[in-house]
């Protein structure tokens, strides 16, 4: 293939990127908008709301949740920006843009799945600790290296226990609770490390498993014990004995 050939198949492959990119930034920002909304309704800046007051800015439950989703506006804005600027939403809007490649349409289904099983089932059910743990192993196992049956192998890790515990646990009455479910997702979360080192040795294999413990550990005592706010499902499997050792083993040491 000569270079001017190869060329051409480059800018193509980078417009339908830019067109991708322009639908994308739009699902973003469409996305973050709408949880920023919903985020509106918990009491901010000391405001009373339903007959639920909100104290300082620093101990609303808000805080986190809008710090989120603005991050998630500014990046779908910045990403609108560049595809526009490299042409994509000309593409976008007189070829469609879209294309269609099998491979990317698993990748950004499974992200989609994966990501709206970690948000409305297993979030506010299971263990924050576990749900993140188990995500975030299979955002960086399915993905890093591109593998179609990765991506599918980690969705299903993560939709399996997502299912059990939306069904078998679907009242909000039941959110804040140890359950099962705690069980099956750390169940799911060691089976899939084990596959992966089974499968990948490579240093971002090595690396996964520390990343997938201490990330959601040091955010959710911040949370919880610097930040006092709200965090999801506080008796939960591993939370709630954090929480127990931190006001009956630790705190005493300095209040007394």
């Amino acid at each position: 293939m000569g270079i001017e050939k190869l060329q051409a198949e480059l800018d193509k492959d980078l417009e339908m990127l830019r067109a991708r990119d322009f639908w994308g930034a739009l699902a973003l920002i469409c996305c973050a908008v709408f949880f920023l909304w919903r985020t509106s309704f918990i009491p901010f800046l000391g405001e009373n709301r339903a007959g639920v007051s909100g104290a300082e800015w620093y101990n609303s439950a808000a805080i986190v949740p809008f710090g989120i989703w603005f991050a998630m506006l500014l990046l779908g804005l910045v990403l609108l920006r560049i595809a526009i600027k490299a042409g994509g939403a000309k593409r976008a809007f007189s070829a469609v843009g879209l294309g269609w490649d099998r491979q990317e349409a698993i990748r950004i289904g499974s992200i989609a799945v994966i990501m709206g099983m970690f948000i409305f089932a297993l979030v506010p059910r299971v263990d924050f600790i576990l749900a993140s743990g188990l995500v975030i192993t299979a955002l960086i196992y399915g993905f890093h290296a591109g593998r179609v049956e990765r991506m599918l192998q980690s969705a299903v890790a993560v939709i399996l226990p997502g299912i059990y515990a939306l069904f078998m646990h679907f009242p909000q009455a039941e959110w804040n609770k140890a359950h099962d479910d705690d069980w099956l997702v750390m169940a799911a979360w060691v089976l899939l490390t084990l596959w992966m080192f089974a499968h990948d040795r490579s240093r971002i294999a090595r690396a996964t498993p520390w990343v997938a413990v201490l990330t959601p550990l040091i955010l959710v005592t911040a949370m919880a014990f610097g930040f006092r706010q709200n965090v999801p499902n506080r008796g939960g499997l591993l939370f709630s004995k954090i929480e127990y050792h931190y006001y009956v083993t630790l705190r005493p040491l300095w209040r007394n």
